[in-house]
């Protein structure tokens, strides 16, 4: 498909004007996709092994939208730079994803990040940084992490699920999950979570893996000494944090709301697709 270009600018973009701009790369066959062995060059990559990295963030991002990664990333063998090796074809969605966890020290991959933000109003109004999307990934690694934990706890004798989890937010934040609510103003129906930036939500994470490590590992049972385990990871997990940045974790200033920007991101999803859609 080519995009009209009395319409946009979208067929004079170069990420790098030492090579065809990024429509060019597009292809059609009943729908339109770039090659990602043709993106990874666009983006300053030099082979696919490298850039796998990025396609693989970018699936895991798109799975934690609910938006349907198959259908993004297609799987194919064929040959590239003289032999046969597993390629993608992606959709502009996919293309977008993957430049927004590329290496930003590239100039073409911040290139490619500002150029796909100027296509979607979605983008524009919520997504302000590529951390935005490793955000959402990252949250979706913490839900699934703390679903484990609450097996794990059960499991461990854990009656009152709450309490427990209050028990680490105590240790990590110095205070109770409401107090930290109200100190950074957040709704009293929404989780924390949704409002810390990438290097809180991991920190968060490396608490929730480390607490189940405890747990199993130390053969920890009952109520009072799960939560007093709980504490004691997100008393450590604290202190290296402080160690490190010299920052108190609830020091830390709030992020955007996680639901804004995983609207954002489907609203960019299905202008994209509209952008692609084959005319009649």
């Amino acid at each position: 498909m080519v995009v009209d270009p009395e319409q946009t600018q979208l067929d004079v973009f170069h990420f790098d004007r030492e090579r065809d701009n990024f429509e060019a790369f597009s292809r059609a066959n009943g729908e339109t996709f770039w090659y990602a062995s043709d993106l990874m060059r666009m983006l300053g990559y030099v082979a696919l092994p490298s850039f796998r990295n990025a396609i693989n963030r970018a699936m895991t991002a798109c799975n934690a939208l609910n938006i349907s990664v198959s259908e993004n990333f297609r799987e194919e063998k064929r040959e590239v730079d003289g032999k046969v090796q597993l390629d993608w074809k992606l959709s502009r969605f996919a293309c977008y994803l993957a430049a927004m966890n590329g290496d930003t020290k590239k100039p073409q991959v911040a290139a490619a990040q500002a150029y796909f933000a100027t296509m979607a109003e979605g983008l524009r109004l919520y997504i302000q940084s590529a951390e935005d999307v490793e955000r959402v990934a990252i949250r979706d690694d913490v839900s699934e992490r703390e679903k484990t934990l609450s097996g794990v706890a059960k499991s461990a004798g854990v009656t009152i699920y709450p309490y427990f989890q209050n028990a680490g937010y105590r240790g990590m934040y110095n205070c109770n999950i409401k107090d930290l609510r109200s100190a950074k103003g957040i709704p009293a129906s929404r989780s924390p979570l949704d409002f810390m930036g990438k290097q809180e939500l991991a920190a968060n994470l490396f608490r929730i893996t480390q607490t189940e490590a405890k747990i199993v590992n130390n053969n920890v049972r009952g109520q009072k000494d799960c939560e007093s385990a709980a504490t004691q990871v997100g008393q450590a997990v604290r202190q290296t944090m402080i160690n490190t940045s010299g920052t108190r974790p609830e020091s830390l200033p709030p992020a955007d709301d996680m639901r804004q920007l995983k609207k954002g991101l489907k609203d960019a999803h299905r202008e994209f697709k509209q952008i692609d859609k084959p005319k009649d």
